[in-house]
């Protein structure tokens, strides 16, 4: 591999990390929003239609989501640039021995990122869209009702599986991104490395447990007032 290849290679991963760590700093914010749907019902209603009209409603948040959205699109396609460069140099230099020492979510992130990637498409298309073009009913306060759209998609156990199951893509994807991009942005130092395998372990946890309880919890206490 010459120098233009590899610092080629440096430059997609550098940009996967950041765009990475962007959406990172992104479900955070995420998920303490989504978080309001496990207050009491009524509560609940009032405060995430009340949370998810400002969010639309903000210039700042605007331009927020346009950065997220097309970092969502670049890191989807550096990932597919990295890995068929890595799949062509592989095949051209050497045998991929990784499965010896490396984790099996690691030799997969290909697979676990298609899969977030169709849930990203069913998300945006069941909510987001739904919210921006959609004929949403308007609730007490004069909000669009994205509540009860919500409450309505986790009333099948099917989606709720989908979605959970999901999660636990997006926990391992995570797992893996953040020793890649500690790796990438030169701080996976010896002397740092057990505080970021710490940080990793728990922020991914906490992620794909913080926005799998959410349909769960929907489904098994609201399921029954529905039918």
């Amino acid at each position: 591999m010459d120098k233009k290849q590899v610092l080629s290679t440096l430059l997609r991963k550098t940009l996967m990390a950041l765009t990475g760590l962007f959406l990172c700093f992104f479900l955070v914010i995420h998920l303490l929003g989504n978080l309001q749907l496990l207050m009491p019902p009524e509560q609940a209603k009032e405060s995430f239609n009340s949370y998810s009209h400002l969010l639309s409603g903000n210039i700042f948040i605007k331009i927020i989501s346009y950065v997220l959205y097309a970092s969502i699109l670049i890191h989807c396609l550096d990932a597919l640039l990295i890995t068929l460069s890595n799949r062509k140099t592989a095949g051209k230099y050497a045998v991929d021995k990784r499965g010896a020492s490396s984790k099996w979510y690691s030799r997969n992130m290909g697979i676990l990122g298609t899969l977030i990637l169709i849930f990203l498409v069913f998300h945006f298309k069941d909510f987001w869209y739904q919210y921006k073009f959609g004929s949403l009913p308007k609730d007490e306060s004069g909000h669009k009702d994205l509540y009860t759209i919500v409450i309505a998609a986790y009333q099948d156990w099917w989606y709720v599986l989908f979605y959970v199951l999901s999660m636990f893509a997006l926990g391992y994807h995570l797992l893996h991104g953040f020793f890649s991009a500690a790796r990438s942005l030169g701080v996976y130092h010896p002397k740092y490395v057990s505080w970021i395998r710490v940080f990793a372990i728990g922020y991914s946890y906490a992620i794909t447990i913080g926005f799998a309880i959410i349909p769960i919890y929907i489904y098994l206490t609201q399921h029954v007032l529905w039918n």
